[in-house]
């Protein structure tokens, strides 16, 4: 095992956070398509540690369930009473301990509320923690402002002496602006010995982690310090207003991130996306625009602006605005809105279009075929450089089942067309606007399927005398008997 590879993290994530005032446990809030905790698993990752376990308590098969969708092979433990973050960090080493997992490097242990922390400030915590041969080693954090805060107090050697906190600091370490974190890392070995000695005689009568270092420091070990680069990655969530604040800062870094990778976001203040969307390199992306899940914008490709996208794949140089889609693809060169909605299973091939109020679900649009506008086509194979003419509808609900239409290549369908399906349009073929269309169309046939027009001459002067319609058309009527 590497030297910096940690044996084991261990995730806190017990607390019911009733601050939230949620029927959702803490942990289990999300920003940027991840929960709380789920951040904080996909950051304790990036350290390749040996074992991971996460901490559970309040409404544990909740959160249990939520992890083994988020990362199967993480270890959970169960803290039945919370009594103390040192009694939380000890049922996940016996968690492990139960299966014989030997401890002997070091054990990070994190909070299951900081999501802005990043693998790489647990790695430079790691790397600090082994460099110095510290028994444990404090995640730290240089804040504009420590009130309310646990100062770190050093000494000339830069050990930590002491983590005092603000309601005992004296004036002079109330000047300090170094802070903790609660993120440690630990002598695997050290903190269990040292877990068994902590006492419960305080206020709240339960087993504190910060305990550790004095029993530590007491036996004649180092406690050391890393200062995280970033004083805002070691926030955590309390509240709602902390949550949207999070939501807003990693928001920002992901846009950063974007940009500095090609990525034109216009205006960053009004777009979100979700830590799992991928761009490739001159994706633009309109103000007002939300990407979320697994969306991915292709080079050239433009989204937004007010647009919802989840799930999506956008092709190269696609033009997709006013947009809400969910799971559809869209082909490279293809253009969708405004105002149009794929549903799941929604397929645009290259240079195809779903124009304005359009739209989709379970369809697959050929190459260079055209929905241009008020259409719905659902339950559909479309084939390609085919026009699907205006407000037509893919009937494909009985009532009981759904049923497929296929419509070949190189059609023109007119508009006001019903397509009851199940039906099938062969290529070349052409249908006459207004049409039901509930047969077979050959291929290069036309279809007409409307009543015949009947016009019933006098029916307005019989039927509505005296109304508006009546007199206008007397008067019409007038005109072109005198024009003859």
């Amino acid at each position: 095992m590497s030297a910096n590879r940690p044996a084991a993290v261990v995730v806190l994530a017990a607390g019911e956070g009733t601050r939230m005032k949620s029927a959702t446990p803490k942990v289990l809030h999300a920003i940027c398509g991840r929960s709380l905790v789920g951040h904080v698993v996909a950051a304790s990752r990036d350290l390749s540690p040996e074992h991971l376990v996460v901490v559970v308590g309040h409404a544990r098969e909740q959160v249990q369930a939520h992890l083994a969708d988020v990362d199967p092979s993480v270890r959970t433990a169960v803290q039945h009473e919370q009594n103390g973050t040192g009694h939380a960090v000890r049922m996940g080493l016996e968690e492990l301990s139960a299966d014989g997992a030997a401890l002997d490097g070091t054990v990070v242990v994190v909070c299951g509320d900081t999501p802005l922390l990043t693998g790489e400030t647990l790695r430079k915590l790691s790397e600090t923690h082994a460099a110095e041969g510290n028994a444990v080693t404090v995640l730290s954090a240089e804040v504009p402002d420590s009130t309310g805060y646990g100062r770190i107090v050093r000494d000339a050697g830069g050990a930590v002496t002491a983590i005092v906190e603000h309601k005992d600091a004296t004036d002079s370490q109330r000047a300090i602006r170094e802070i903790n974190s609660g993120v440690f890392a630990f002598d695997g070995r050290l903190l269990t010995d040292a877990l068994g000695k902590v006492r419960t005689d305080n206020s709240q009568g339960e087993e504190y982690l910060t305990d550790v270092l004095g029993i530590l420091r007491e036996a004649g070990h180092r406690v050391g310090a890393a200062v995280a680069d970033d004083h805002r990655e070691i926030l955590g969530i309390n509240n709602r207003v902390q949550l949207a604040q999070a939501r807003r800062l990693l928001n920002d870094r992901l846009l950063e991130l974007a940009m500095l990778a090609g990525v034109t976001v216009v205006d960053p203040a009004t777009t979100w996306i979700d830590v799992s969307v991928e761009f490739e390199p001159d994706a633009v992306v309109q103000p007002g625009t939300q990407l979320l899940g697994a969306t991915r914008v292709g080079a050239g490709a433009e989204v937004g602006p007010n647009s919802r996208l989840s799930d999506t794949v956008v092709g190269a140089d696609a033009v997709v605005s006013f947009t809400v889609a969910d799971g559809a693809r869209v082909g490279d060169g293809a253009s969708v809105g405004p105002y149009a909605y794929l549903r799941p299973g929604s397929e645009l091939g290259p240079r195809a279009k779903a124009g304005t109020y359009v739209e989709m679900k379970n369809a697959s649009i050929g190459e260079g075929t055209k929905v241009p506008h008020l259409s719905y086509v659902g339950d559909a194979t479309i084939g390609e450089f085919t026009n699907i003419g205006a407000a037509s509808v893919f009937v494909n609900y009985d009532g009981e089942a759904k049923h497929h239409t296929t419509v070949g290549s190189h059609c023109k369908t007119g508009s006001d067309n019903m397509f009851v399906a199940p039906v099938t349009i062969g290529d070349g073929a052409y249908t006459a606007a207004g049409s039901v269309i509930t047969k077979d169309v050959p291929p290069g046939s036309l279809a007409v399927a409307r009543g015949q027009q009947r016009n019933i001459e006098g029916w307005v002067a019989r039927k509505r005398p005296g109304s508006a319609a009546a007199q206008a058309a007397s008067t019409a009527r007038q005109e072109s008997e005198g024009e003859r």
